[in-house]
């Protein structure tokens, strides 16, 4: 019985710890599946990432593969561009290199000439210029690539081909760049190359020509900056050739005027002599009948004076009063004799002066105190503005105080009473100017540049009631200038004048 108990409960503990296993079993079982779904799991996570990655990497290299395209396009192109900015510099270079060789030279024929060498400086394996011709037509005026026989064909060519009419009748720019194949091949046929390019000359009077360049190499196809550089050139062409027209009409124009410049100096020399002859006779012809007029003056004066004093016995007052304007209009006449006698003399250079240092204003005082009855006498105010330390000024005394006696005496004349007469003096560089200016009544503005001309009087009512001679400023004017100075006038009609002159200092 104790061992049937003792083997039930060994099976009993058999069967717990079987049942153990068996659980242990059961969850390890659960544990790995669970273990091996989250490593399923991580794996298909990191798949999935992979997947990404491998997608963005293709993506990627498909954006590299598109830029090293863009950048070998891109290389290809600015290479491209590259050698057409270095053609176009040299062709700058050598259209600077011609331009210059053109602009040096001023003659038609020499500009021509320097063009042979276009072809070689540009590149080109063929050259000309036409250029309308007024007996001719179009004529060759340089050629490189071509016999002469082919010339004669090329300007026929040209003058019945509409579109090679165009350049030189429109003006249009014509190269195998810019026209349709059928011309482009046509003219380039006829013209023995592949390609070609055709500006205008174009000057002042219009379309005179035009400029040809051309290639027959399949390799040396022409660019636009070609054409540009051509078209320029052309221009030069036109600008050269006017420059050289008009130096030649200036030229032409420079020698006409020579001549007409000696001939009418010769003729002007010739009018001068004359003058000069004609004015010495005048002087001479003045200084004789002064001279001669003289002696029955003083006779006439003499005799009027014998008889004023009574001399010869007593005379009516009436016959008196006649001899005293016998010896007052014969005082005149004296004057008036003594005036021509210096103006003769000053101009013929034969009056005598004695140049000394002398003081303006004791001179300008000595006159006011001559006149100074007639100022009085017309309330007129006379202002000296001569300042104490002007310097001398070199003269002869007698012929200044004339002057100023004249200018002074004018001023007292044409103004009207209770007027104002202003003497001023002044420096001005190695020169004395002397204004004699009053309130008078002015001269007219086409009078002015008269004035000083013989024998000339302002007509105006004091002119007309007071007589003269009209010498008086004229000998001013010859005495001034006899003492290497000048004279002018400003005035306006109602607003008084002012004389102005200027005199040497000592």
């Amino acid at each position: 019985m104790q061992e049937l108990l003792q083997d039930f409960l060994t099976s009993m503990m058999l069967s717990v710890d079987f049942q153990r296993i068996l659980n242990i079993i059961g969850f390890l079982a659960v544990f790995a599946v669970i273990c091996m779904g989250v490593i399923l799991a991580e794996k298909s996570k990191q798949t999935n990432q992979l997947k990404q990655s491998l997608n963005k990497l293709k993506k990627s290299f498909d954006q590299l593969d598109e830029q090293a395209k863009l950048i070998v396009k891109t290389d290809l192109e600015l290479n491209k561009t590259q050698e057409e900015l270095d053609k176009k510099i040299t062709a700058l270079f050598t259209l600077q290199k011609i331009s210059r060789l053109l602009s040096t030279t001023l003659d038609e024929k020499e500009i021509f000439r320097r063009s042979q060498s276009i072809a070689s400086e540009l590149g080109f394996e063929k050259c000309f210029i036409i250029m309308q011709d007024k007996q001719k037509g179009l004529d060759f005026k340089m050629s490189r690539g071509y016999p002469d026989p082919e010339l004669e064909r090329i300007l026929r060519l040209f003058e019945h081909d509409a579109a090679l009419d165009k350049v030189t009748k429109e003006g249009s720019v014509l190269s195998s760049i810019n026209i349709s194949d059928s011309n482009r091949n046509r003219i380039a046929s006829s013209l023995g190359v592949l390609y070609f390019i055709i500006a205008p000359i174009i000057t002042q009077d219009g379309i005179e020509g035009a400029l040809f360049v051309g290639n027959e190499s399949s390799s040396s196809i022409l660019t636009e900056g070609e054409e540009e550089t051509v078209s320029i050139l052309a221009t030069q062409f036109g600008q050269s050739l006017e420059n050289a027209r008009l130096f030649e009409q200036v030229y032409s124009s420079h020698h006409e005027l020579e001549a007409k410049i000696k001939e009418r100096t010769k003729e002007l020399a010739d009018a001068l002599e004359e003058v000069k002859r004609i004015s010495k006779m005048k002087s001479d012809f003045v200084s004789a009948v002064s001279h001669e007029l003289r002696t029955p003056l003083t006779s006439i004066k003499g005799y009027a004076s014998i008889l004023i004093d009574e001399k010869i016995g007593n005379i009516p007052d009436f016959v008196k009063e006649r001899l005293e304007k016998i010896n007052k209009h014969s005082d005149g006449l004296v004057r008036l004799i003594n005036d021509l006698l210096d103006i003769a003399r000053i101009e013929s250079g034969r009056i005598e002066m004695k140049f000394d240092a002398e003081n303006i204003k004791d001179i300008v005082e000595n006159v006011a105190d001559l006149l100074s009855p007639q100022i009085k006498q017309k309330q007129i105010e006379l202002i000296l503005d001569i300042p104490d330390s002007l310097p001398k000024i070199y003269i002869d005394h007698s012929q200044i105080e004339r002057v100023f006696i004249n200018l002074v005496g004018n001023a007292l004349k044409f103004t009207p009473e209770k007027g104002k007469i202003t003497v001023r003096a002044k420096e001005i560089d190695e020169k004395i100017q002397i204004d004699v200016q009053d309130t008078g009544i002015g001269i007219p503005q086409d009078a002015k540049e008269k004035i000083f001309s013989e024998f000339y009087r302002v007509d105006n009512t004091i002119n007309q009631s007071l007589k003269g001679s009209g010498l008086g400023l004229t000998l001013v004017k010859y005495i001034v200038e006899a003492h290497q100075g000048k004279i002018w006038v400003e005035s306006q009609p109602d607003k008084g004048s002012c004389f102005s002159f200027t005199l040497p200092k000592a």
